[in-house]
C-alpha cells in the first residue's frame, strides 16, 4: 500500500465505535415531539422517552452498576423493556433479557450463570422470580416494574422503576462506547443442550443489524410498529434498536390476542411487526367480527419456525404483505429474507405462498451466507435437492457464548459460523430449510431441548427410557411428543407423566402426547429418532 495512505490514521474526526444507542440521540434531535411510544392510554414523546432513559442509567449507576455488569430484566413487552435496552448500556452495563415463559430452575440457573448484579422484574412474574432466587441459593437486588394499566400487584415491594427514573439525572450523557466489541447484551438459548447457552452481542453487531433491518424491510419515515416480538428473543430481533433509525411510532400490547393486535391495527394504523408463525395464525384464524377493518397494508416478519404457506396466503387476502425471514439467537435474530421475485407474480397463490415460506437470501447487513456440504465444506449446488448446512459470516455474528470457549470454538469453523440447520439452495442463492440437525423442537417460536425433557422425564420411576421429538401441531407448528418405554413391572398413564413433566416444566415444553412402546436402538443402546419421526408421520 503506498504510504501516503498509510499515512492517514483514523482520529476523533473521522471514526466512532458503531453503538445503535446513537440513533435514540437522533431520534431525539430530529423527531422530538413526534410520538415514539403508545401504550393505551400512556404517550411519550421522542424527547420524553430519551430524557426517561438517561435518567435511569444515572439511577443504575448511582446503584453501582458499571461496566461489564449484568442487568437482568424479566417484563413483557411494554415501553419499561424498550427503555432499558438503551438504559442499560448507556449505564455501560449488559443487558440480560429473561425469557417470562421459562420455568424457576431456568431463570435461577441463567442469573447464576450471567452474574446478574441486579434485575429489573414486572410485578406480574414476582413469583416466579422469587422462586428462582431460591433455587439459586442468593440474593440479587431487585427493582419493581408496576404495570398500573395491567392491575399488577406489589412486587417485592422494595425499589421501584418509576422512582429510579425520578430520581436520574435526564442530562446523564452515559457512559462512552470506547470499544464497538464490548458487549450490549447476553441472550440465553438452549440449544440441543439441556442448560443454555449464553450469547453474546456486542454493539457493533447490535448497530448493523439496526441498519441492515431498516433497509432490508424498507422502512419508511415513521412507520408505525407494533411490538409482538417478545424483546427476549434476540432484543425483539433487534427492533427496539432499530425503530428510533425511522423516528417509528411504536405500539405496546401486553397481551398479544388476535382482538388487541387488530384493535391496536386499526386505531393506529399499524404499518410494520413482526411475529412467529403462530401470531400470523391467530391472526388469520380470528372470527369474522373481530379482524379487518383497515384499508391499509400491514407488513409484516416471521421467524422463528417456516411458516405454513397456507398462512401465508390467509394472510395477503387479509391484508397483510407477510416476508419470512430467518436466523438464530447467534446471529442477532432475522439475517436472511426471502424477498418476492418478479417471475413469481404469475404464479398461482398457492405455489407463490409455497415460495414465500423460503429462508431466502442474505440480509445487507450479514456478509455472507451459504449452504456446505458437512463433509467437505463445499457450496452444494443450486437444485433445490442436495442438502447441506447453513453457514454464516459477518459482523451479526454473535462475539461467542459467555464462558463457554468449547461450544464457541465448535460453532466457528473454517471461518464461518455453522448453524446447525440442514438445508437446499435453489437457483439464485435462495435457502430453504429441509430439517434441522439439532433435535431442537420449535413450538409456535420458542425453542425446546428435547433432551431437557428427556432428563425430566427419566426422574420418573415408571419410565426406563425416553426420546421426545417434534409431533405437527395445527396451531403450534410443532409440539414435543415423548415416546416412553417403561420398567419392568411398572405403570403409567399419558395424564400421570404430562402432569409429572407439568410440575417440573414450563407449560410450552411439557410433551402434549405419549406413546408407551419399545424403543428403537442401535447396536449400541443409542435411540433412533428419524424411526419415531417416521412413526407419528405414518
Amino acid at each position: 500500500m503506498r504510504a501516503d495512505y498509510e499515512a492517514l490514521k483514523p482520529c476523533r474526526a473521522n471514526y466512532v465505535p458503531l453503538t445503535p444507542l446513537s440513533f435514540l440521540a437522533r431520534a431525539a434531535a430530529v423527531f422530538p415531539d413526534d410520538d415514539a411510544v403508545i401504550y393505551g392510554s400512556y404517550r411519550a414523546t421522542w424527547r420524553q422517552v430519551q430524557a426517561r432513559i438517561h435518567a435511569l442509567a444515572d439511577s443504575l449507576r448511582a446503584r453501582g452498576i458499571g461496566l461489564g455488569d449484568t442487568v437482568s430484566v424479566i417484563c413483557p413487552n411494554i415501553p419499561q423493556m424498550f427503555e432499558c435496552h438503551y438504559a442499560v448500556p448507556l449505564a455501560g452495563a449488559v443487558l440480560h433479557s429473561i425469557n417470562t415463559r421459562l420455568e424457576a430452575d431456568t431463570i435461577a440457573y441463567m442469573l447464576g450463570h450471567a452474574d446478574s448484579k441486579l434485575v429489573l422484574c414486572d410485578s406480574a412474574f414476582a413469583p416466579l422470580l422469587r422462586a428462582a432466587l431460591a433455587l439459586l441459593g442468593r440474593d440479587i437486588p431487585v427493582v419493581d416494574i408496576i404495570d398500573d394499566q395491567a392491575g399488577q400487584g406489589p412486587g417485592f415491594g422494595g425499589d421501584d422503576y418509576e422512582a429510579l427514573v425520578a430520581a436520574g439525572n435526564a442530562g446523564f450523557a452515559g457512559v462512552p462506547v470506547e470499544d464497538e466489541w464490548q458487549a450490549i447484551a447476553l441472550n440465553y438459548t438452549s440449544g440441543t443442550s439441556g442448560r443454555p447457552k449464553g450469547v453474546v452481542y456486542h454493539h457493533r453487531g447490535a448497530y448493523l443489524m439496526a441498519l441492515g433491518t431498516a433497509a432490508g424491510w424498507s422502512l419508511p419515515q415513521r412507520p408505525t410498529y407494533m411490538s409482538i416480538v417478545p424483546m427476549f428473543h434476540c432484543n425483539g430481533w433487534n427492533h427496539p434498536w432499530a425503530m428510533p433509525i425511522m423516528g417509528a411510532r411504536m405500539v405496546f400490547v401486553r397481551d398479544t390476542t388476535a382482538v388487541k393486535m387488530y384493535e391496536a391495527i386499526r386505531a393506529h394504523k399499524v404499518t410494520h411487526f413482526g411475529a412467529a408463525p403462530i401470531i400470523l395464525q391467530m391472526l388469520a384464524d380470528a372470527p369474522k367480527d373481530v379482524k379487518g377493518g383497515f384499508d391499509h397494508v400491514v407488513n409484516a416478519f416471521t421467524a422463528g419456525a417456516p411458516p405454513p404457506a397456507a398462512v401465508l396466503e390467509k394472510m395477503r387476502a387479509l391484508g397483510f404483505e407477510v416476508m419470512h425471514v430467518y436466523g438464530l439467537t447467534e446471529t442477532y435474530g432475522h439475517v436472511t429474507q426471502c424477498i418476492a421475485r418478479e417471475d413469481w407474480a404469475d404464479l398461482p397463490a398457492e405455489q407463490q405462498a409455497e415460495m414465500a415460506a423460503r429462508q431466502g437470501v442474505g440480509f445487507p447487513m450479514l456478509e455472507a451466507v451459504d449452504v456446505v456440504d458437512r463433509e467437505t465444506g463445499a457450496p452444494v449446488p443450486e437444485d433445490g435437492e442436495t442438502q447441506g448446512e447453513i453457514v454464516m459470516r459477518g459482523n451479526v455474528v454473535m462475539s461467542g457464548y459467555y464462558k463457554d470457549a468449547a461450544a464457541t470454538g465448535a460453532a466457528f469453523k473454517d471461518g464461518w459460523f455453522w448453524s446447525g440447520d440442514a438445508a437446499v439452495k435453489f437457483p439464485g442463492g435462495q435457502v430453504k430449510i429441509r430439517d434441522r440437525l439439532k433435535d431442537v423442537i420449535i413450538s409456535g417460536g420458542e425453542n425446546i431441548s428435547s433432551v431437557e425433557v428427556e432428563g425430566v422425564l427419566f426422574r420418573h420411576p415408571a419410565v426406563a427410557l425416553a426420546a421426545v421429538v417434534a409431533m405437527e401441531d395445527a396451531k403450534w407448528g410443532e409440539v414435543p411428543c415423548a415416546f416412553v418405554e417403561l420398567r419392568e413391572g411398572a405403570s403409567a398413564t399419558e395424564a400421570e407423566i404430562i402432569a409429572f413433566c407439568r410440575e417440573r416444566l414450563a407449560g410450552f415444553k411439557c410433551p402434549k402426547a405419549v406413546r408407551f412402546e419399545e424403543l428403537p436402538k442401535t447396536s449400541t443402546g443409542k435411540i433412533q429418532k428419524f424411526q419415531l419421526r417416521a412413526r407419528l408421520s405414518a
